[in-house]
This record gives structure tokens, sequence and C-alpha cells, in this order.
């Protein structure tokens, strides 16, 4: 009988070396974020993210093997914490023009609560996108945003308030693109246009300018604007 025990002592030990790992990687990678979200890939150091992690630089070699290693783990897990807080969303597609409107929002919303989603991928976009090419999970980060969207769109088209042949890459990319841009030239922009682009109200403004933009495009009958 105290033989039997063994292999179960081993299993419980086993589980607790794993999950002391997967906390290990999971610390790293929280300061990876934070680190290369302020200094890019360029000008973070992995003692920078050690320290920042109360850990130690092999760690972090032998975790990710490189400092690029790691920016690319960034890189995906930063998506997947993006497809994580969308597929949250309660979106009711019997409804879908408010659907569509509650997707806007996440994303706008989003992007404003996650500024590390924009810095990040502005520094890898200066690298030519060359750090995730080597990534064999980039593919699968697009194709939940692109469901969601596509369901949407879908139940539009069925209720006759969206136009057919929409894709929802384009719309997508339309919404991303527009809300991406302002807030990552937020302060370039202010100064060129005179205007705080941060205040609640402007934010606010252009949250509504991106939603009528994106509605007028799918709607077979949009609303025409008021002079």
């Amino acid at each position: 009988m105290p033989a039997a025990r063994k292999p179960a002592a081993a299993a419980r030990k086993a589980g607790v070396r794993e999950q002391s790992a997967q906390a290990t990687r999971e610390t790293l990678l929280k300061a990876a974020i934070k680190v290369f979200g302020k200094q890019g890939l360029t000008g973070a150091r992995v003692e920078q993210i050690s320290r920042a992690a109360k850990s130690h630089d092999r760690m972090i070699y032998y975790y990710f093997g490189s400092k690029e290693a790691l920016f690319v783990a960034v890189i995906e897990e930063i998506y997947r914490r993006f497809n994580e807080a969308e597929a949250k969303l309660a979106l009711d597609l019997n409804q879908p023009v408010q659907a569509l409107r509650d997707v806007i929002a996440f994303i706008w919303g989003y992007y404003q609560k996650h500024p590390e989603f924009i810095t990040l991928l502005n520094s890898e976009n200066l690298h030519r996108g060359r750090h995730i090419g080597k990534s064999t999970r980039a593919g699968e980060y697009s194709s939940p945003a692109l469901a969601v969207l596509s369901s949407v769109l879908g139940s539009g088209v069925q209720a006759g308030l969206f136009r057919p042949g929409l894709r929802a890459r384009d719309v997508y990319l339309m919404i991303a693109s527009m809300g991406y841009f302002y807030l990552s030239n937020r302060f370039t922009l202010s100064a060129f246009l005179g205007e705080a682009l941060e205040e609640p109200a402007a934010l606010a403004h252009w949250q509504q300018f991106i939603t009528e933009a994106v509605l007028r495009t799918v709607l077979v009958n949009p609303p025409v604007p008021s002079p």
C-alpha cells in the first residue's frame, strides 16, 4: 500500500512544479508587456524586464530563449487578451445595428483602456512585422475578431438592414484604423489641430463619428447627414 502512494506523490510534485513554472512564465510576460509597452523592442533591456518581474535574466532565456522571442510572445498575448475580452460581449444579433454599435464601442474602448496594445503594435510595425511573422499562432488571432463581426453583419443582411456582400475584414479595418490612428497620433494631432484630442468630449465625439461612418457604409438606407 505505501508503495502505491509514490506515483501519486510524484504526480502531485510534478503538478506543483508545472504550476510554478506557468506562474513564473506569466509573471515574466506581464512584466515584458509593461516594459516593451514603454520602451519598445529596441529600447527595452532584458535586465529591465527581469527586474520588473522580480526575477532573473536567466529565467527569461530559459522560458523564452531570447528577447526577440519574448517580444513575439508578448504580441501573441496582447492579441489573445483582446479576443478574450471581445468574446465576453453580449451581442444581441436580433438587433444588428445595436450589435454593431456595441462592437465599435468595444474596440474604441479597449484601445483607450489598454494603451500598451497600441504602443506594442507600433513598435512591431517599425520592424515591419518581422517578429510576429515568425509566430506560428499569429493567424489564429484574427479569426475570432472577424467571426464576431461577420455574425453581426450576417444578421443585418438577413434583416434587410445591411448591404449584402460586405466583408467583415473591410469593416473591421475601417473601425480599427479610425480608432488606432486617432489614439496613436493624438499628441501630434492635438498640436497640429490646436485641439485637445484626449479630452473626454473629444473622445466621445470621435466614437460617434466612427459609428456614424461605419453605419453609413453598411446600412442599406443610411440616414441623411444633417446640414
